[in-house]
């Protein structure tokens, strides 16, 4: 009997043992093959990755070969591949298009996340049915209807819009309880619902539904109401933190969600490996405590060597956005850039140096920063270059701006940075965005997965069978299997074989298994096997299990071809499924090519608007009193709520005069429409 080891373990793997558990998947990013195989490595139950193109992050592609070589590995652990293809297509890239699509079939991806329903309808002809197809969150579903129809069009699972809570996400399950659900639970938020952004085509013809978004949300504006008052300025009032669902797990666990998304095809390794690591261990936790229920969708255990701490990692602050209702902190307003977490607050300042009043511990090359005015650094800079010219005028209301710097050297809680920051002072809070000490621990190797095996080695009439099984963490033994024969003649040994025996089989090295425990049936250790042959049966049995567990399903396909039928029934339907704004809107359908123009049209839908980046593909130029209405974002999100001006929800009463406007350095202005039925708020240009 092999010691079991399991205690050096914070995470483990299920393999789908369990009847009647739901089978729940930590869906991971990466932005390049190296972040996918860190991803499995720390516990993804699925990655999704950019191809060379058309994806929502035009600058994280990747190379056919390269997604090919992560498929490979994956599978080996039961993990699936999807890739995004999810922008909207031109008619002279289609046939391009699906061409990759067959090349990525070939070496053997697991689904594709799709968004043009053009593509979608060939897409759907080509692929074959082991291959799940997706509809990305940029196809904007908030309901139940919208979920069902995209169901019916062929998608085998929908990534919902990050804005919903659990009660609507429950609601969505409720009605169309075998349709697979995925959500967003960590990660950068778009304040717009995802899809129906044209904020950045329209101010700088860079196109979100491109994989090209200037991040137009993150700009500073000024507040301002219809009679010229400023309200806000400079500020960045569409700037939202970024999500942390890590402690409402269970909740959507138990919301029907199926898929758990994190955020960051853009993200470096050491994004990948903590954040992955950190939502890994949570859901094992949950498994453990209800094993009936839930069980992971993939194979192996990981034992890690350092502990995640999702607070060190790249963030704007965190919030849970919507999932458990409307709240005012989930914006950030005064910068869109990464605090990463508070570590003290300045306590005395020397002409080179200060120190930190606080419990946390520093390094040398440590990055910091603090939020100040720019009225006070102007100030502090104008005093350090012996200028005292204070017929510069700030506003009353200064910008907040983030000054960051770097730890020269750090001498217990005194700091010597390289350069002393303009601006601070006594009492300040003070933040790290990048902590020295933890990305050195993270550079090497963090995280070992292996798939725990249980060996069977007994005696034939001419020969000798080893047998394995796969094995969940709780002890029980998967139904997979495998087993290899090997004819010997049975010789006494002089000495038993037990250790022997054991020692030889156990030997996996680089495979993807652990031995749990090798069982010995009766008289086997009493024979002379020689090492040799030992290890010829240990590699026959590896290579039949990683055939085995490559052949076994990953995947579930749902999709169904919608039924034939009355057109205007149809027509009504698709109508029903999305908001109000895409008959006023029409290019919110985003239809960017012949078929899916064809496709909407057969859909009832009589003469569809082309896509907003069709129509401008350049942008739009603004010229006061010459530009048309057009709707360039819809929100959750509400300034005039966080601001505390709701008064239907318990706010201050406004003293301003509406509309208001959102205005740029340039004097570009956008008009704020509050839609309090629905509660959410639409972005237009101001075409006065």
């Amino acid at each position: 009997m092999i010691k079991d080891k399991s205690h050096i373990y914070s995470s483990h793997f299920t393999s789908g043992i369990a009847g009647g558990s739901r089978s729940i998947e930590l869906l991971a990013p990466a932005k390049n093959l190296e972040c996918g195989i860190a991803a499995i490595d720390h516990g993804a139950d699925a990655i999704y990755i950019g191809a060379s193109r058309f994806g929502a992050r035009q600058s994280a592609g990747n190379s056919v070969e390269d997604i090919g070589k992560l498929c490979e590995y994956a599978h080996r652990y039961g993990v699936t591949v999807h890739v995004t293809i999810n922008t909207i297509i031109y008619d002279e890239e289609l046939e391009e298009t699906l061409a990759l699509v067959r090349e990525l079939v070939n070496v053997g991806v697991d689904a594709f996340l799709l968004q043009d329903m053009g593509l979608m309808s060939k897409v759907r002809e080509i692929v074959p049915d082991t291959i799940a197809l997706h509809a990305s969150t940029q196809c904007d579903t908030r309901t139940w209807e919208k979920a069902q129809w995209l169901s019916e069009q062929g998608f085998d699972r929908i990534v919902l819009a990050r804005e919903l809570s659990v009660e609507e996400i429950s609601e969505i399950h409720k009605r169309l309880p075998n349709l697979e659900l995925e959500t967003f639970v960590h990660g950068a938020l778009c304040v717009s619902y995802s899809g129906i952004c044209y904020a950045s085509q329209y101010c700088f013809g860079r196109s979100a539904n491109r994989g090209a978004c200037s991040q137009f949300c993150r700009l500073a504006f000024d507040l301002k109401d219809s009679d010229g008052k400023t309200i806000e300025h400079q500020r960045h009032l569409l700037s939202l933190k970024d999500m942390s669902q890590i402690d409402n797990l269970e909740a959507l666990m138990r919301s029907g969600a199926c898929a758990f998304k994190i955020e960051g095809r853009l993200k470096d390794i050491n994004y990948v490996k903590n954040v992955v690591s950190a939502y890994s261990q949570r859901i094992d936790e949950i498994i453990r405590q209800h094993p009936r229920e839930f069980r992971r969708a993939s194979l192996g255990r990981v034992a890690y060597s350092f502990t995640p701490n999702l607070k060190k990692t790249f963030n704007r602050g965190y919030t849970s956005y919507f999932l458990n209702g409307r709240q005012a902190d989930i914006f950030s307003p005064d910068t869109p850039k990464a605090l990463g977490e508070f570590v003290g607050t300045v306590k005395e300042i020397r002409r080179d140096s200060f120190n930190v009043a606080g419990t946390s511990s520093f390094a040398n090359g440590d990055g910091l920063c603090f939020l100040g005015s720019e009225q006070e650094d102007k100030r502090a800079s104008r005093q350090v270059h012996g200028s005292n010219n204070s017929s510069t005028r700030q506003p009353v209301n200064s910008p907040i701006v983030l000054h960051g710097f770097r730890v020269n050297r750090a001498v217990g809680n005194r700091l010597y940075p390289y350069k002393m920051p303009h601006g601070l002072k006594p009492g300040m809070a003070l933040y790290r965005n990048q902590d020295q000490a933890f990305d050195k621990e993270l550079s090497g190797t963090t995280a070992i997965r292996k798939i725990p095996i249980v060996m069977t080695f007994g005696l034939t009439d001419n020969g000798f069978i080893l047998k394995v099984r796969l094995v969940s963490d709780d002890g029980m033994e998967d139904t997979l299997s495998a087993e290899t024969l090997i004819s010997f003649d049975h010789q006494q040994a002089q000495i038993p074989q037990h250790d022997n025996i054991v020692r030889q089989l156990t030997k996996l090295g680089n495979t993807a298994y652990e031995c749990s425990d090798v069982r010995l049936e009766d008289g086997v250790e009493q024979c002379f096997i020689p090492s040799s042959v030992l290890a010829d049966l240990r590699r026959v049995l590896i290579i039949e299990l990683d055939k085995k567990i490559q052949e076994r399903k990953r995947i579930t396909i749902h999709r169904t071809t919608r039924l034939d039928s009355d057109k205007a029934q149809s027509y009504k339907f698709v109508r029903e499924a999305n908001p109000s704004q895409y008959q006023a809107f029409p290019y919110l359908y985003n239809i960017s090519n012949e078929v899916a123009r064809k496709f909407y049209e057969q859909q009832g839908l009589t003469k569809p608007d082309e896509a907003f980046e069709n129509q401008h593909p350049q942008g739009v130029q603004v010229k006061r009193g010459q530009v048309e209405d057009a709707l360039l974002m819809q929100c959750r999100h509400c300034i005039r709520y966080s601001l505390g001006y709701c008064v239907k929800r318990g706010g201050k009463k406004p003293t301003w005069r509406e509309p208001l406007y959102l205005e740029l350095p340039d004097k570009r202005r956008f008009r704020l429409e509050f839609d309090c039925k629905d509660c959410q708020m639409n972005i237009h240009p101001d075409v006065e």
